[in-house]
């Protein structure tokens, strides 16, 4: 079988992890909960320690479950700001290393630390060195793979993890990737890996000898041909420096407690405010806007709406987003809903799409940078819509990429 490697001859794409990011972060705040479980999020777990995972502790479980599951666990409210700072840290010593990182999230990236051995090393030694800086300048723990490709790079940071470093050889990827569940694939979510394993499909390298067809006839044309690729470890993108963000977006989650739909409609109008002055600050617009919803029994449902022209305007995002949650009051209703999240995708620069006519634009792209400049000098609450007045709504989670 051929391995594709996108033309390299050496591993010299490193993909870095911060392991367990929030909750490492509150670990190395506070001495006292070093080697204690540790949850971050007091409704629901948006991060858990390696002391809690051993317990079965994941994200996104209800925080009463998670308690249940660790009765020692420590459990913590979120401090974005501060895992903000440190990510900023953590992506300093990033740039510092080379000159092409590729960030995909507040903590993780890859880098292209090819052309550095006269310079810098080996990868592995690079990789060595970034480890040990971002111990003891940013105080947290990193896992690194290396690999002739993204895809490679990515699992073998997790196969490494906490703390660790993994080389895949070049000439050896199969060998690596072969043994390794198929959860390990990029695509590879709960539903597929559920639909591989009753087809009898348990490793990569099943999945690889069942061959494109057989793959596309029992997921899709389009998942098959994908997954049978990484199977055969084809993945030839290169490392990205400066590419321009295609989404951004925020989720709030909600807890098991039952919320009568005026919350909802006011957590989504929140969502909506922050998500359109951040897209004005940018100076993008966007073009589509997608509502993620998560239920009690733990299921998830999407729901997307397009313009013909992009906007960057709050009033028309927010009809759209409503036009959404409107339709989706029937699976909300029946499943009730614990996280509600929002994500404005098919971004643009002002400069690359046709504007909306003048007439039709004007006085509601003034009443935002108006309310942006008040919210700038005053605060955040200094100005809101009347829906949210006296409500908290606290800080929106970025969804990643962010």
């Amino acid at each position: 079988m051929r391995i594709d490697p996108g033309g390299r001859s050496d591993a010299c794409i490193l993909h870095a992890d911060l392991d367990s990011f929030y909750a490492s972060v509150e670990q190395r705040d506070h001495p006292e909960l070093r080697g204690r479980p540790v949850i971050v999020g007091t409704g629901v777990v948006l991060a858990a320690s390696y002391e809690a995972k051993a317990c079965g502790v994941r994200t996104p479980m209800p925080g009463r479950q998670a308690r249940a599951l660790c009765p020692r666990a420590v459990v913590v409210p979120a401090r974005f700001e501060a895992y903000l700072e440190a990510s900023r840290a953590v992506f300093e010593i990033f740039n510092q290393t080379t000159p092409i990182v590729e960030g995909i999230s507040v903590d993780e990236a890859f880098l292209d630390v090819g052309g550095l051995r006269r310079v810098s090393g080996t990868p592995v030694e690079i990789a060595t060195k970034l480890r040990r800086r971002v111990a003891t300048e940013a105080g947290l723990p990193i896992s690194v793979g290396i690999a002739r490709s993204k895809f490679l790079a990515k699992v073998a940071s997790a196969v490494s993890k906490p703390d660790g470093l993994l080389e895949v050889p070049p000439g050896r990827e199969l060998e690596f990737l072969h043994p390794l569940p198929v959860r390990r694939l990029w695509g590879v979510g709960e539903v597929t890996e559920r639909k591989l394993i009753a087809a009898g499909i348990l490793t990569v390298g099943e999945l690889a000898g069942r061959g494109e067809r057989e793959l596309s006839q029992l997921l899709g044309p389009a998942a098959g041909r994908h997954l049978y690729a990484l199977s055969l470890a084809r993945d030839p993108r290169r490392v990205e420096v400066g590419r321009r963000r295609r989404s951004i977006g925020s989720q709030r989650a909600l807890g098991r407690r039952d919320r009568p739909d005026a919350e909802l409609e006011a957590t989504l109008v929140a969502i909506v405010e922050r998500l359109g002055k951040r897209l004005r600050a940018a100076s993008r617009s966007c073009r589509t806007v997608v509502l993620r919803l998560r239920f009690e029994d733990f299921g998830r449902a999407t729901r997307s709406r397009s313009l013909l022209l992009p906007t960057d305007r709050t009033d028309l995002i927010l009809g759209l987003a409503q036009d959404l949650l409107r339709d989706a009051w029937p699976l909300i209703h029946q499943r009730g809903c614990t996280l509600i999240g929002l994500s404005l995708t098919n971004l643009d620069g002002f400069d690359d799409g046709q504007p909306a006519l003048p007439f039709d634009s004007d006085r509601g792209t003034e009443l935002d940078l108006a309310m942006d400049g008040l919210r700038d000098r005053f605060g955040r609450d200094a100005i809101t819509r009347a829906v949210l007045v006296g409500r908290h709504h606290g800080d929106d989670v970025p969804l990643l990429p962010d």
